[in-house]
């Protein structure tokens, strides 16, 4: 087998180490890092997702974004799990082609999927592979808070779900902290926004985190509302297939003279340094920082996979598309760098 090449500076080639069936339809993928990428791959966040370049042949590849299922606190191997999907390419390549020993390049980390606090009381609600972040986010808070936590995870039959053995051992072992919810749809049909409110009243205060179909993830929310969660104890994943090839390095020029005159400044922290800059008016954070050369975080440009996730301390943004982004995530102060332009005269923002 040839080795791959990456196709931009920020790409890595992955080796998988292992593959995991865990149902018919959904295999976990395990990763063997590179050693000068450690720090990018074993420090990310719970609930954060990985963007995979899978060959095509007819347009040479696309990139598609699949969670990580494992914990960055636990000691495992980075484990991304892919269940097919009715038209899918991308989830039917990944679980026909990669075994052990396998190369795939791949995006570092990202995604602001990911909880704060991890010693708060946790409501965390998945339906079928939408299991995969929440996943994550369970077992690095079993690992590292202290207040009690709530799963509840909805699938059509017993047979579908994932990761049912690593839960029951997880219940075993944290018994005095976690509670998980199983819901079939085989046995109880689909769950209506009055059951959910029910199911969730008794866990207003928890930080609710949720992911799965869409449909679903309204009955939720909806749900959520009509139990009396406020909306800033509520946060989503959404899922979005890329258009662009994030793995191709771009070039910027650098801002004009006429666009300098009328430019904001902003203060960027990024990877523990603080850098001062000038963003003009009609240009994206993401392509000033580039044209810095600064080593800005970003995937698809378009808006979609929330790469460019960043949170605004200071000052006001007007965003083409915040597409990556719920209500909650905006109020909660997440901007995308891609999409941001400035409409104050000085902004902060923190990576």
């Amino acid at each position: 087998m040839t080795d791959l090449t990456p196709h931009s500076s920020r790409s890595v080639i992955l080796t998988v180490a292992d593959v995991v069936d865990e149902t018919d339809d959904a295999r976990s993928i395990i990763f063997d890092v590179p050693a000068a990428m450690a720090d990018k791959f074993t420090g990310y966040r719970p609930g954060q997702f990985l963007t995979l370049r899978i060959p095509s042949d007819r347009t040479g590849s696309v990139a598609r974004c699949y969670s990580l299922a494992s914990s960055p606190l636990s000691g495992e191997l980075p484990k991304v799990t892919v269940k097919r999907t009715r038209d899918g390419y991308g989830s039917h390549w990944v679980c026909d082609n990669l075994t052990a020993g396998s190369q795939i390049e791949a995006l570092p980390p990202s995604g602001v999927f990911t909880p704060t606090d991890l010693d708060a009381p946790l409501l965390l609600i998945a339906a079928g592979s939408g299991v995969t972040p929440v996943m994550s986010i369970l077992k690095t808070a079993l690992a590292a808070g202290s207040a009690p936590i709530v799963f509840f995870y909805a699938n059509r039959s017993e047979n579908d779900v994932i990761f049912a053995t690593e839960l029951r051992e997880l219940t075993h072992a944290h018994d005095d902290r976690l509670t998980v919810i199983h819901w079939l749809e085989s046995l109880s049909g689909l769950p209506s926004e009055t059951t959910l409110a029910r199911v969730f009243s008794p866990f207003v205060g928890h930080h609710a985190y949720l992911c799965g179909p869409g449909p679903f993830m309204d009955a939720v929310h909806k749900g959520l509302a009509a139990a009396g969660f406020p909306h800033h104890d509520v946060h989503s994943e959404v899922y979005s297939s890329l258009s662009g090839d994030p793995f191709t390095d771009i070039d910027i020029d650098a801002p004009t003279a006429e666009e300098e005159a009328n430019a904001a400044t902003v203060e960027v922290e990024l990877d523990g340094e603080t850098h001062t800059l000038r963003w003009p008016r009609e240009r994206s954070l993401v392509d000033v920082m580039i044209a810095a050369g600064i080593d800005v975080p970003y995937s698809c440009l378009e808006g979609e996979c929330g790469s460019c996730a960043c949170t605004l301390t200071e000052g006001t943004v007007d965003m083409d598309n915040p597409g990556a982004l719920d209500d909650d995530d905006i109020a909660d102060g997440y901007i995308l760098g891609c999409q941001s332009k400035p409409t104050a005269d000085r902004l902060r923002v923190e990576f």
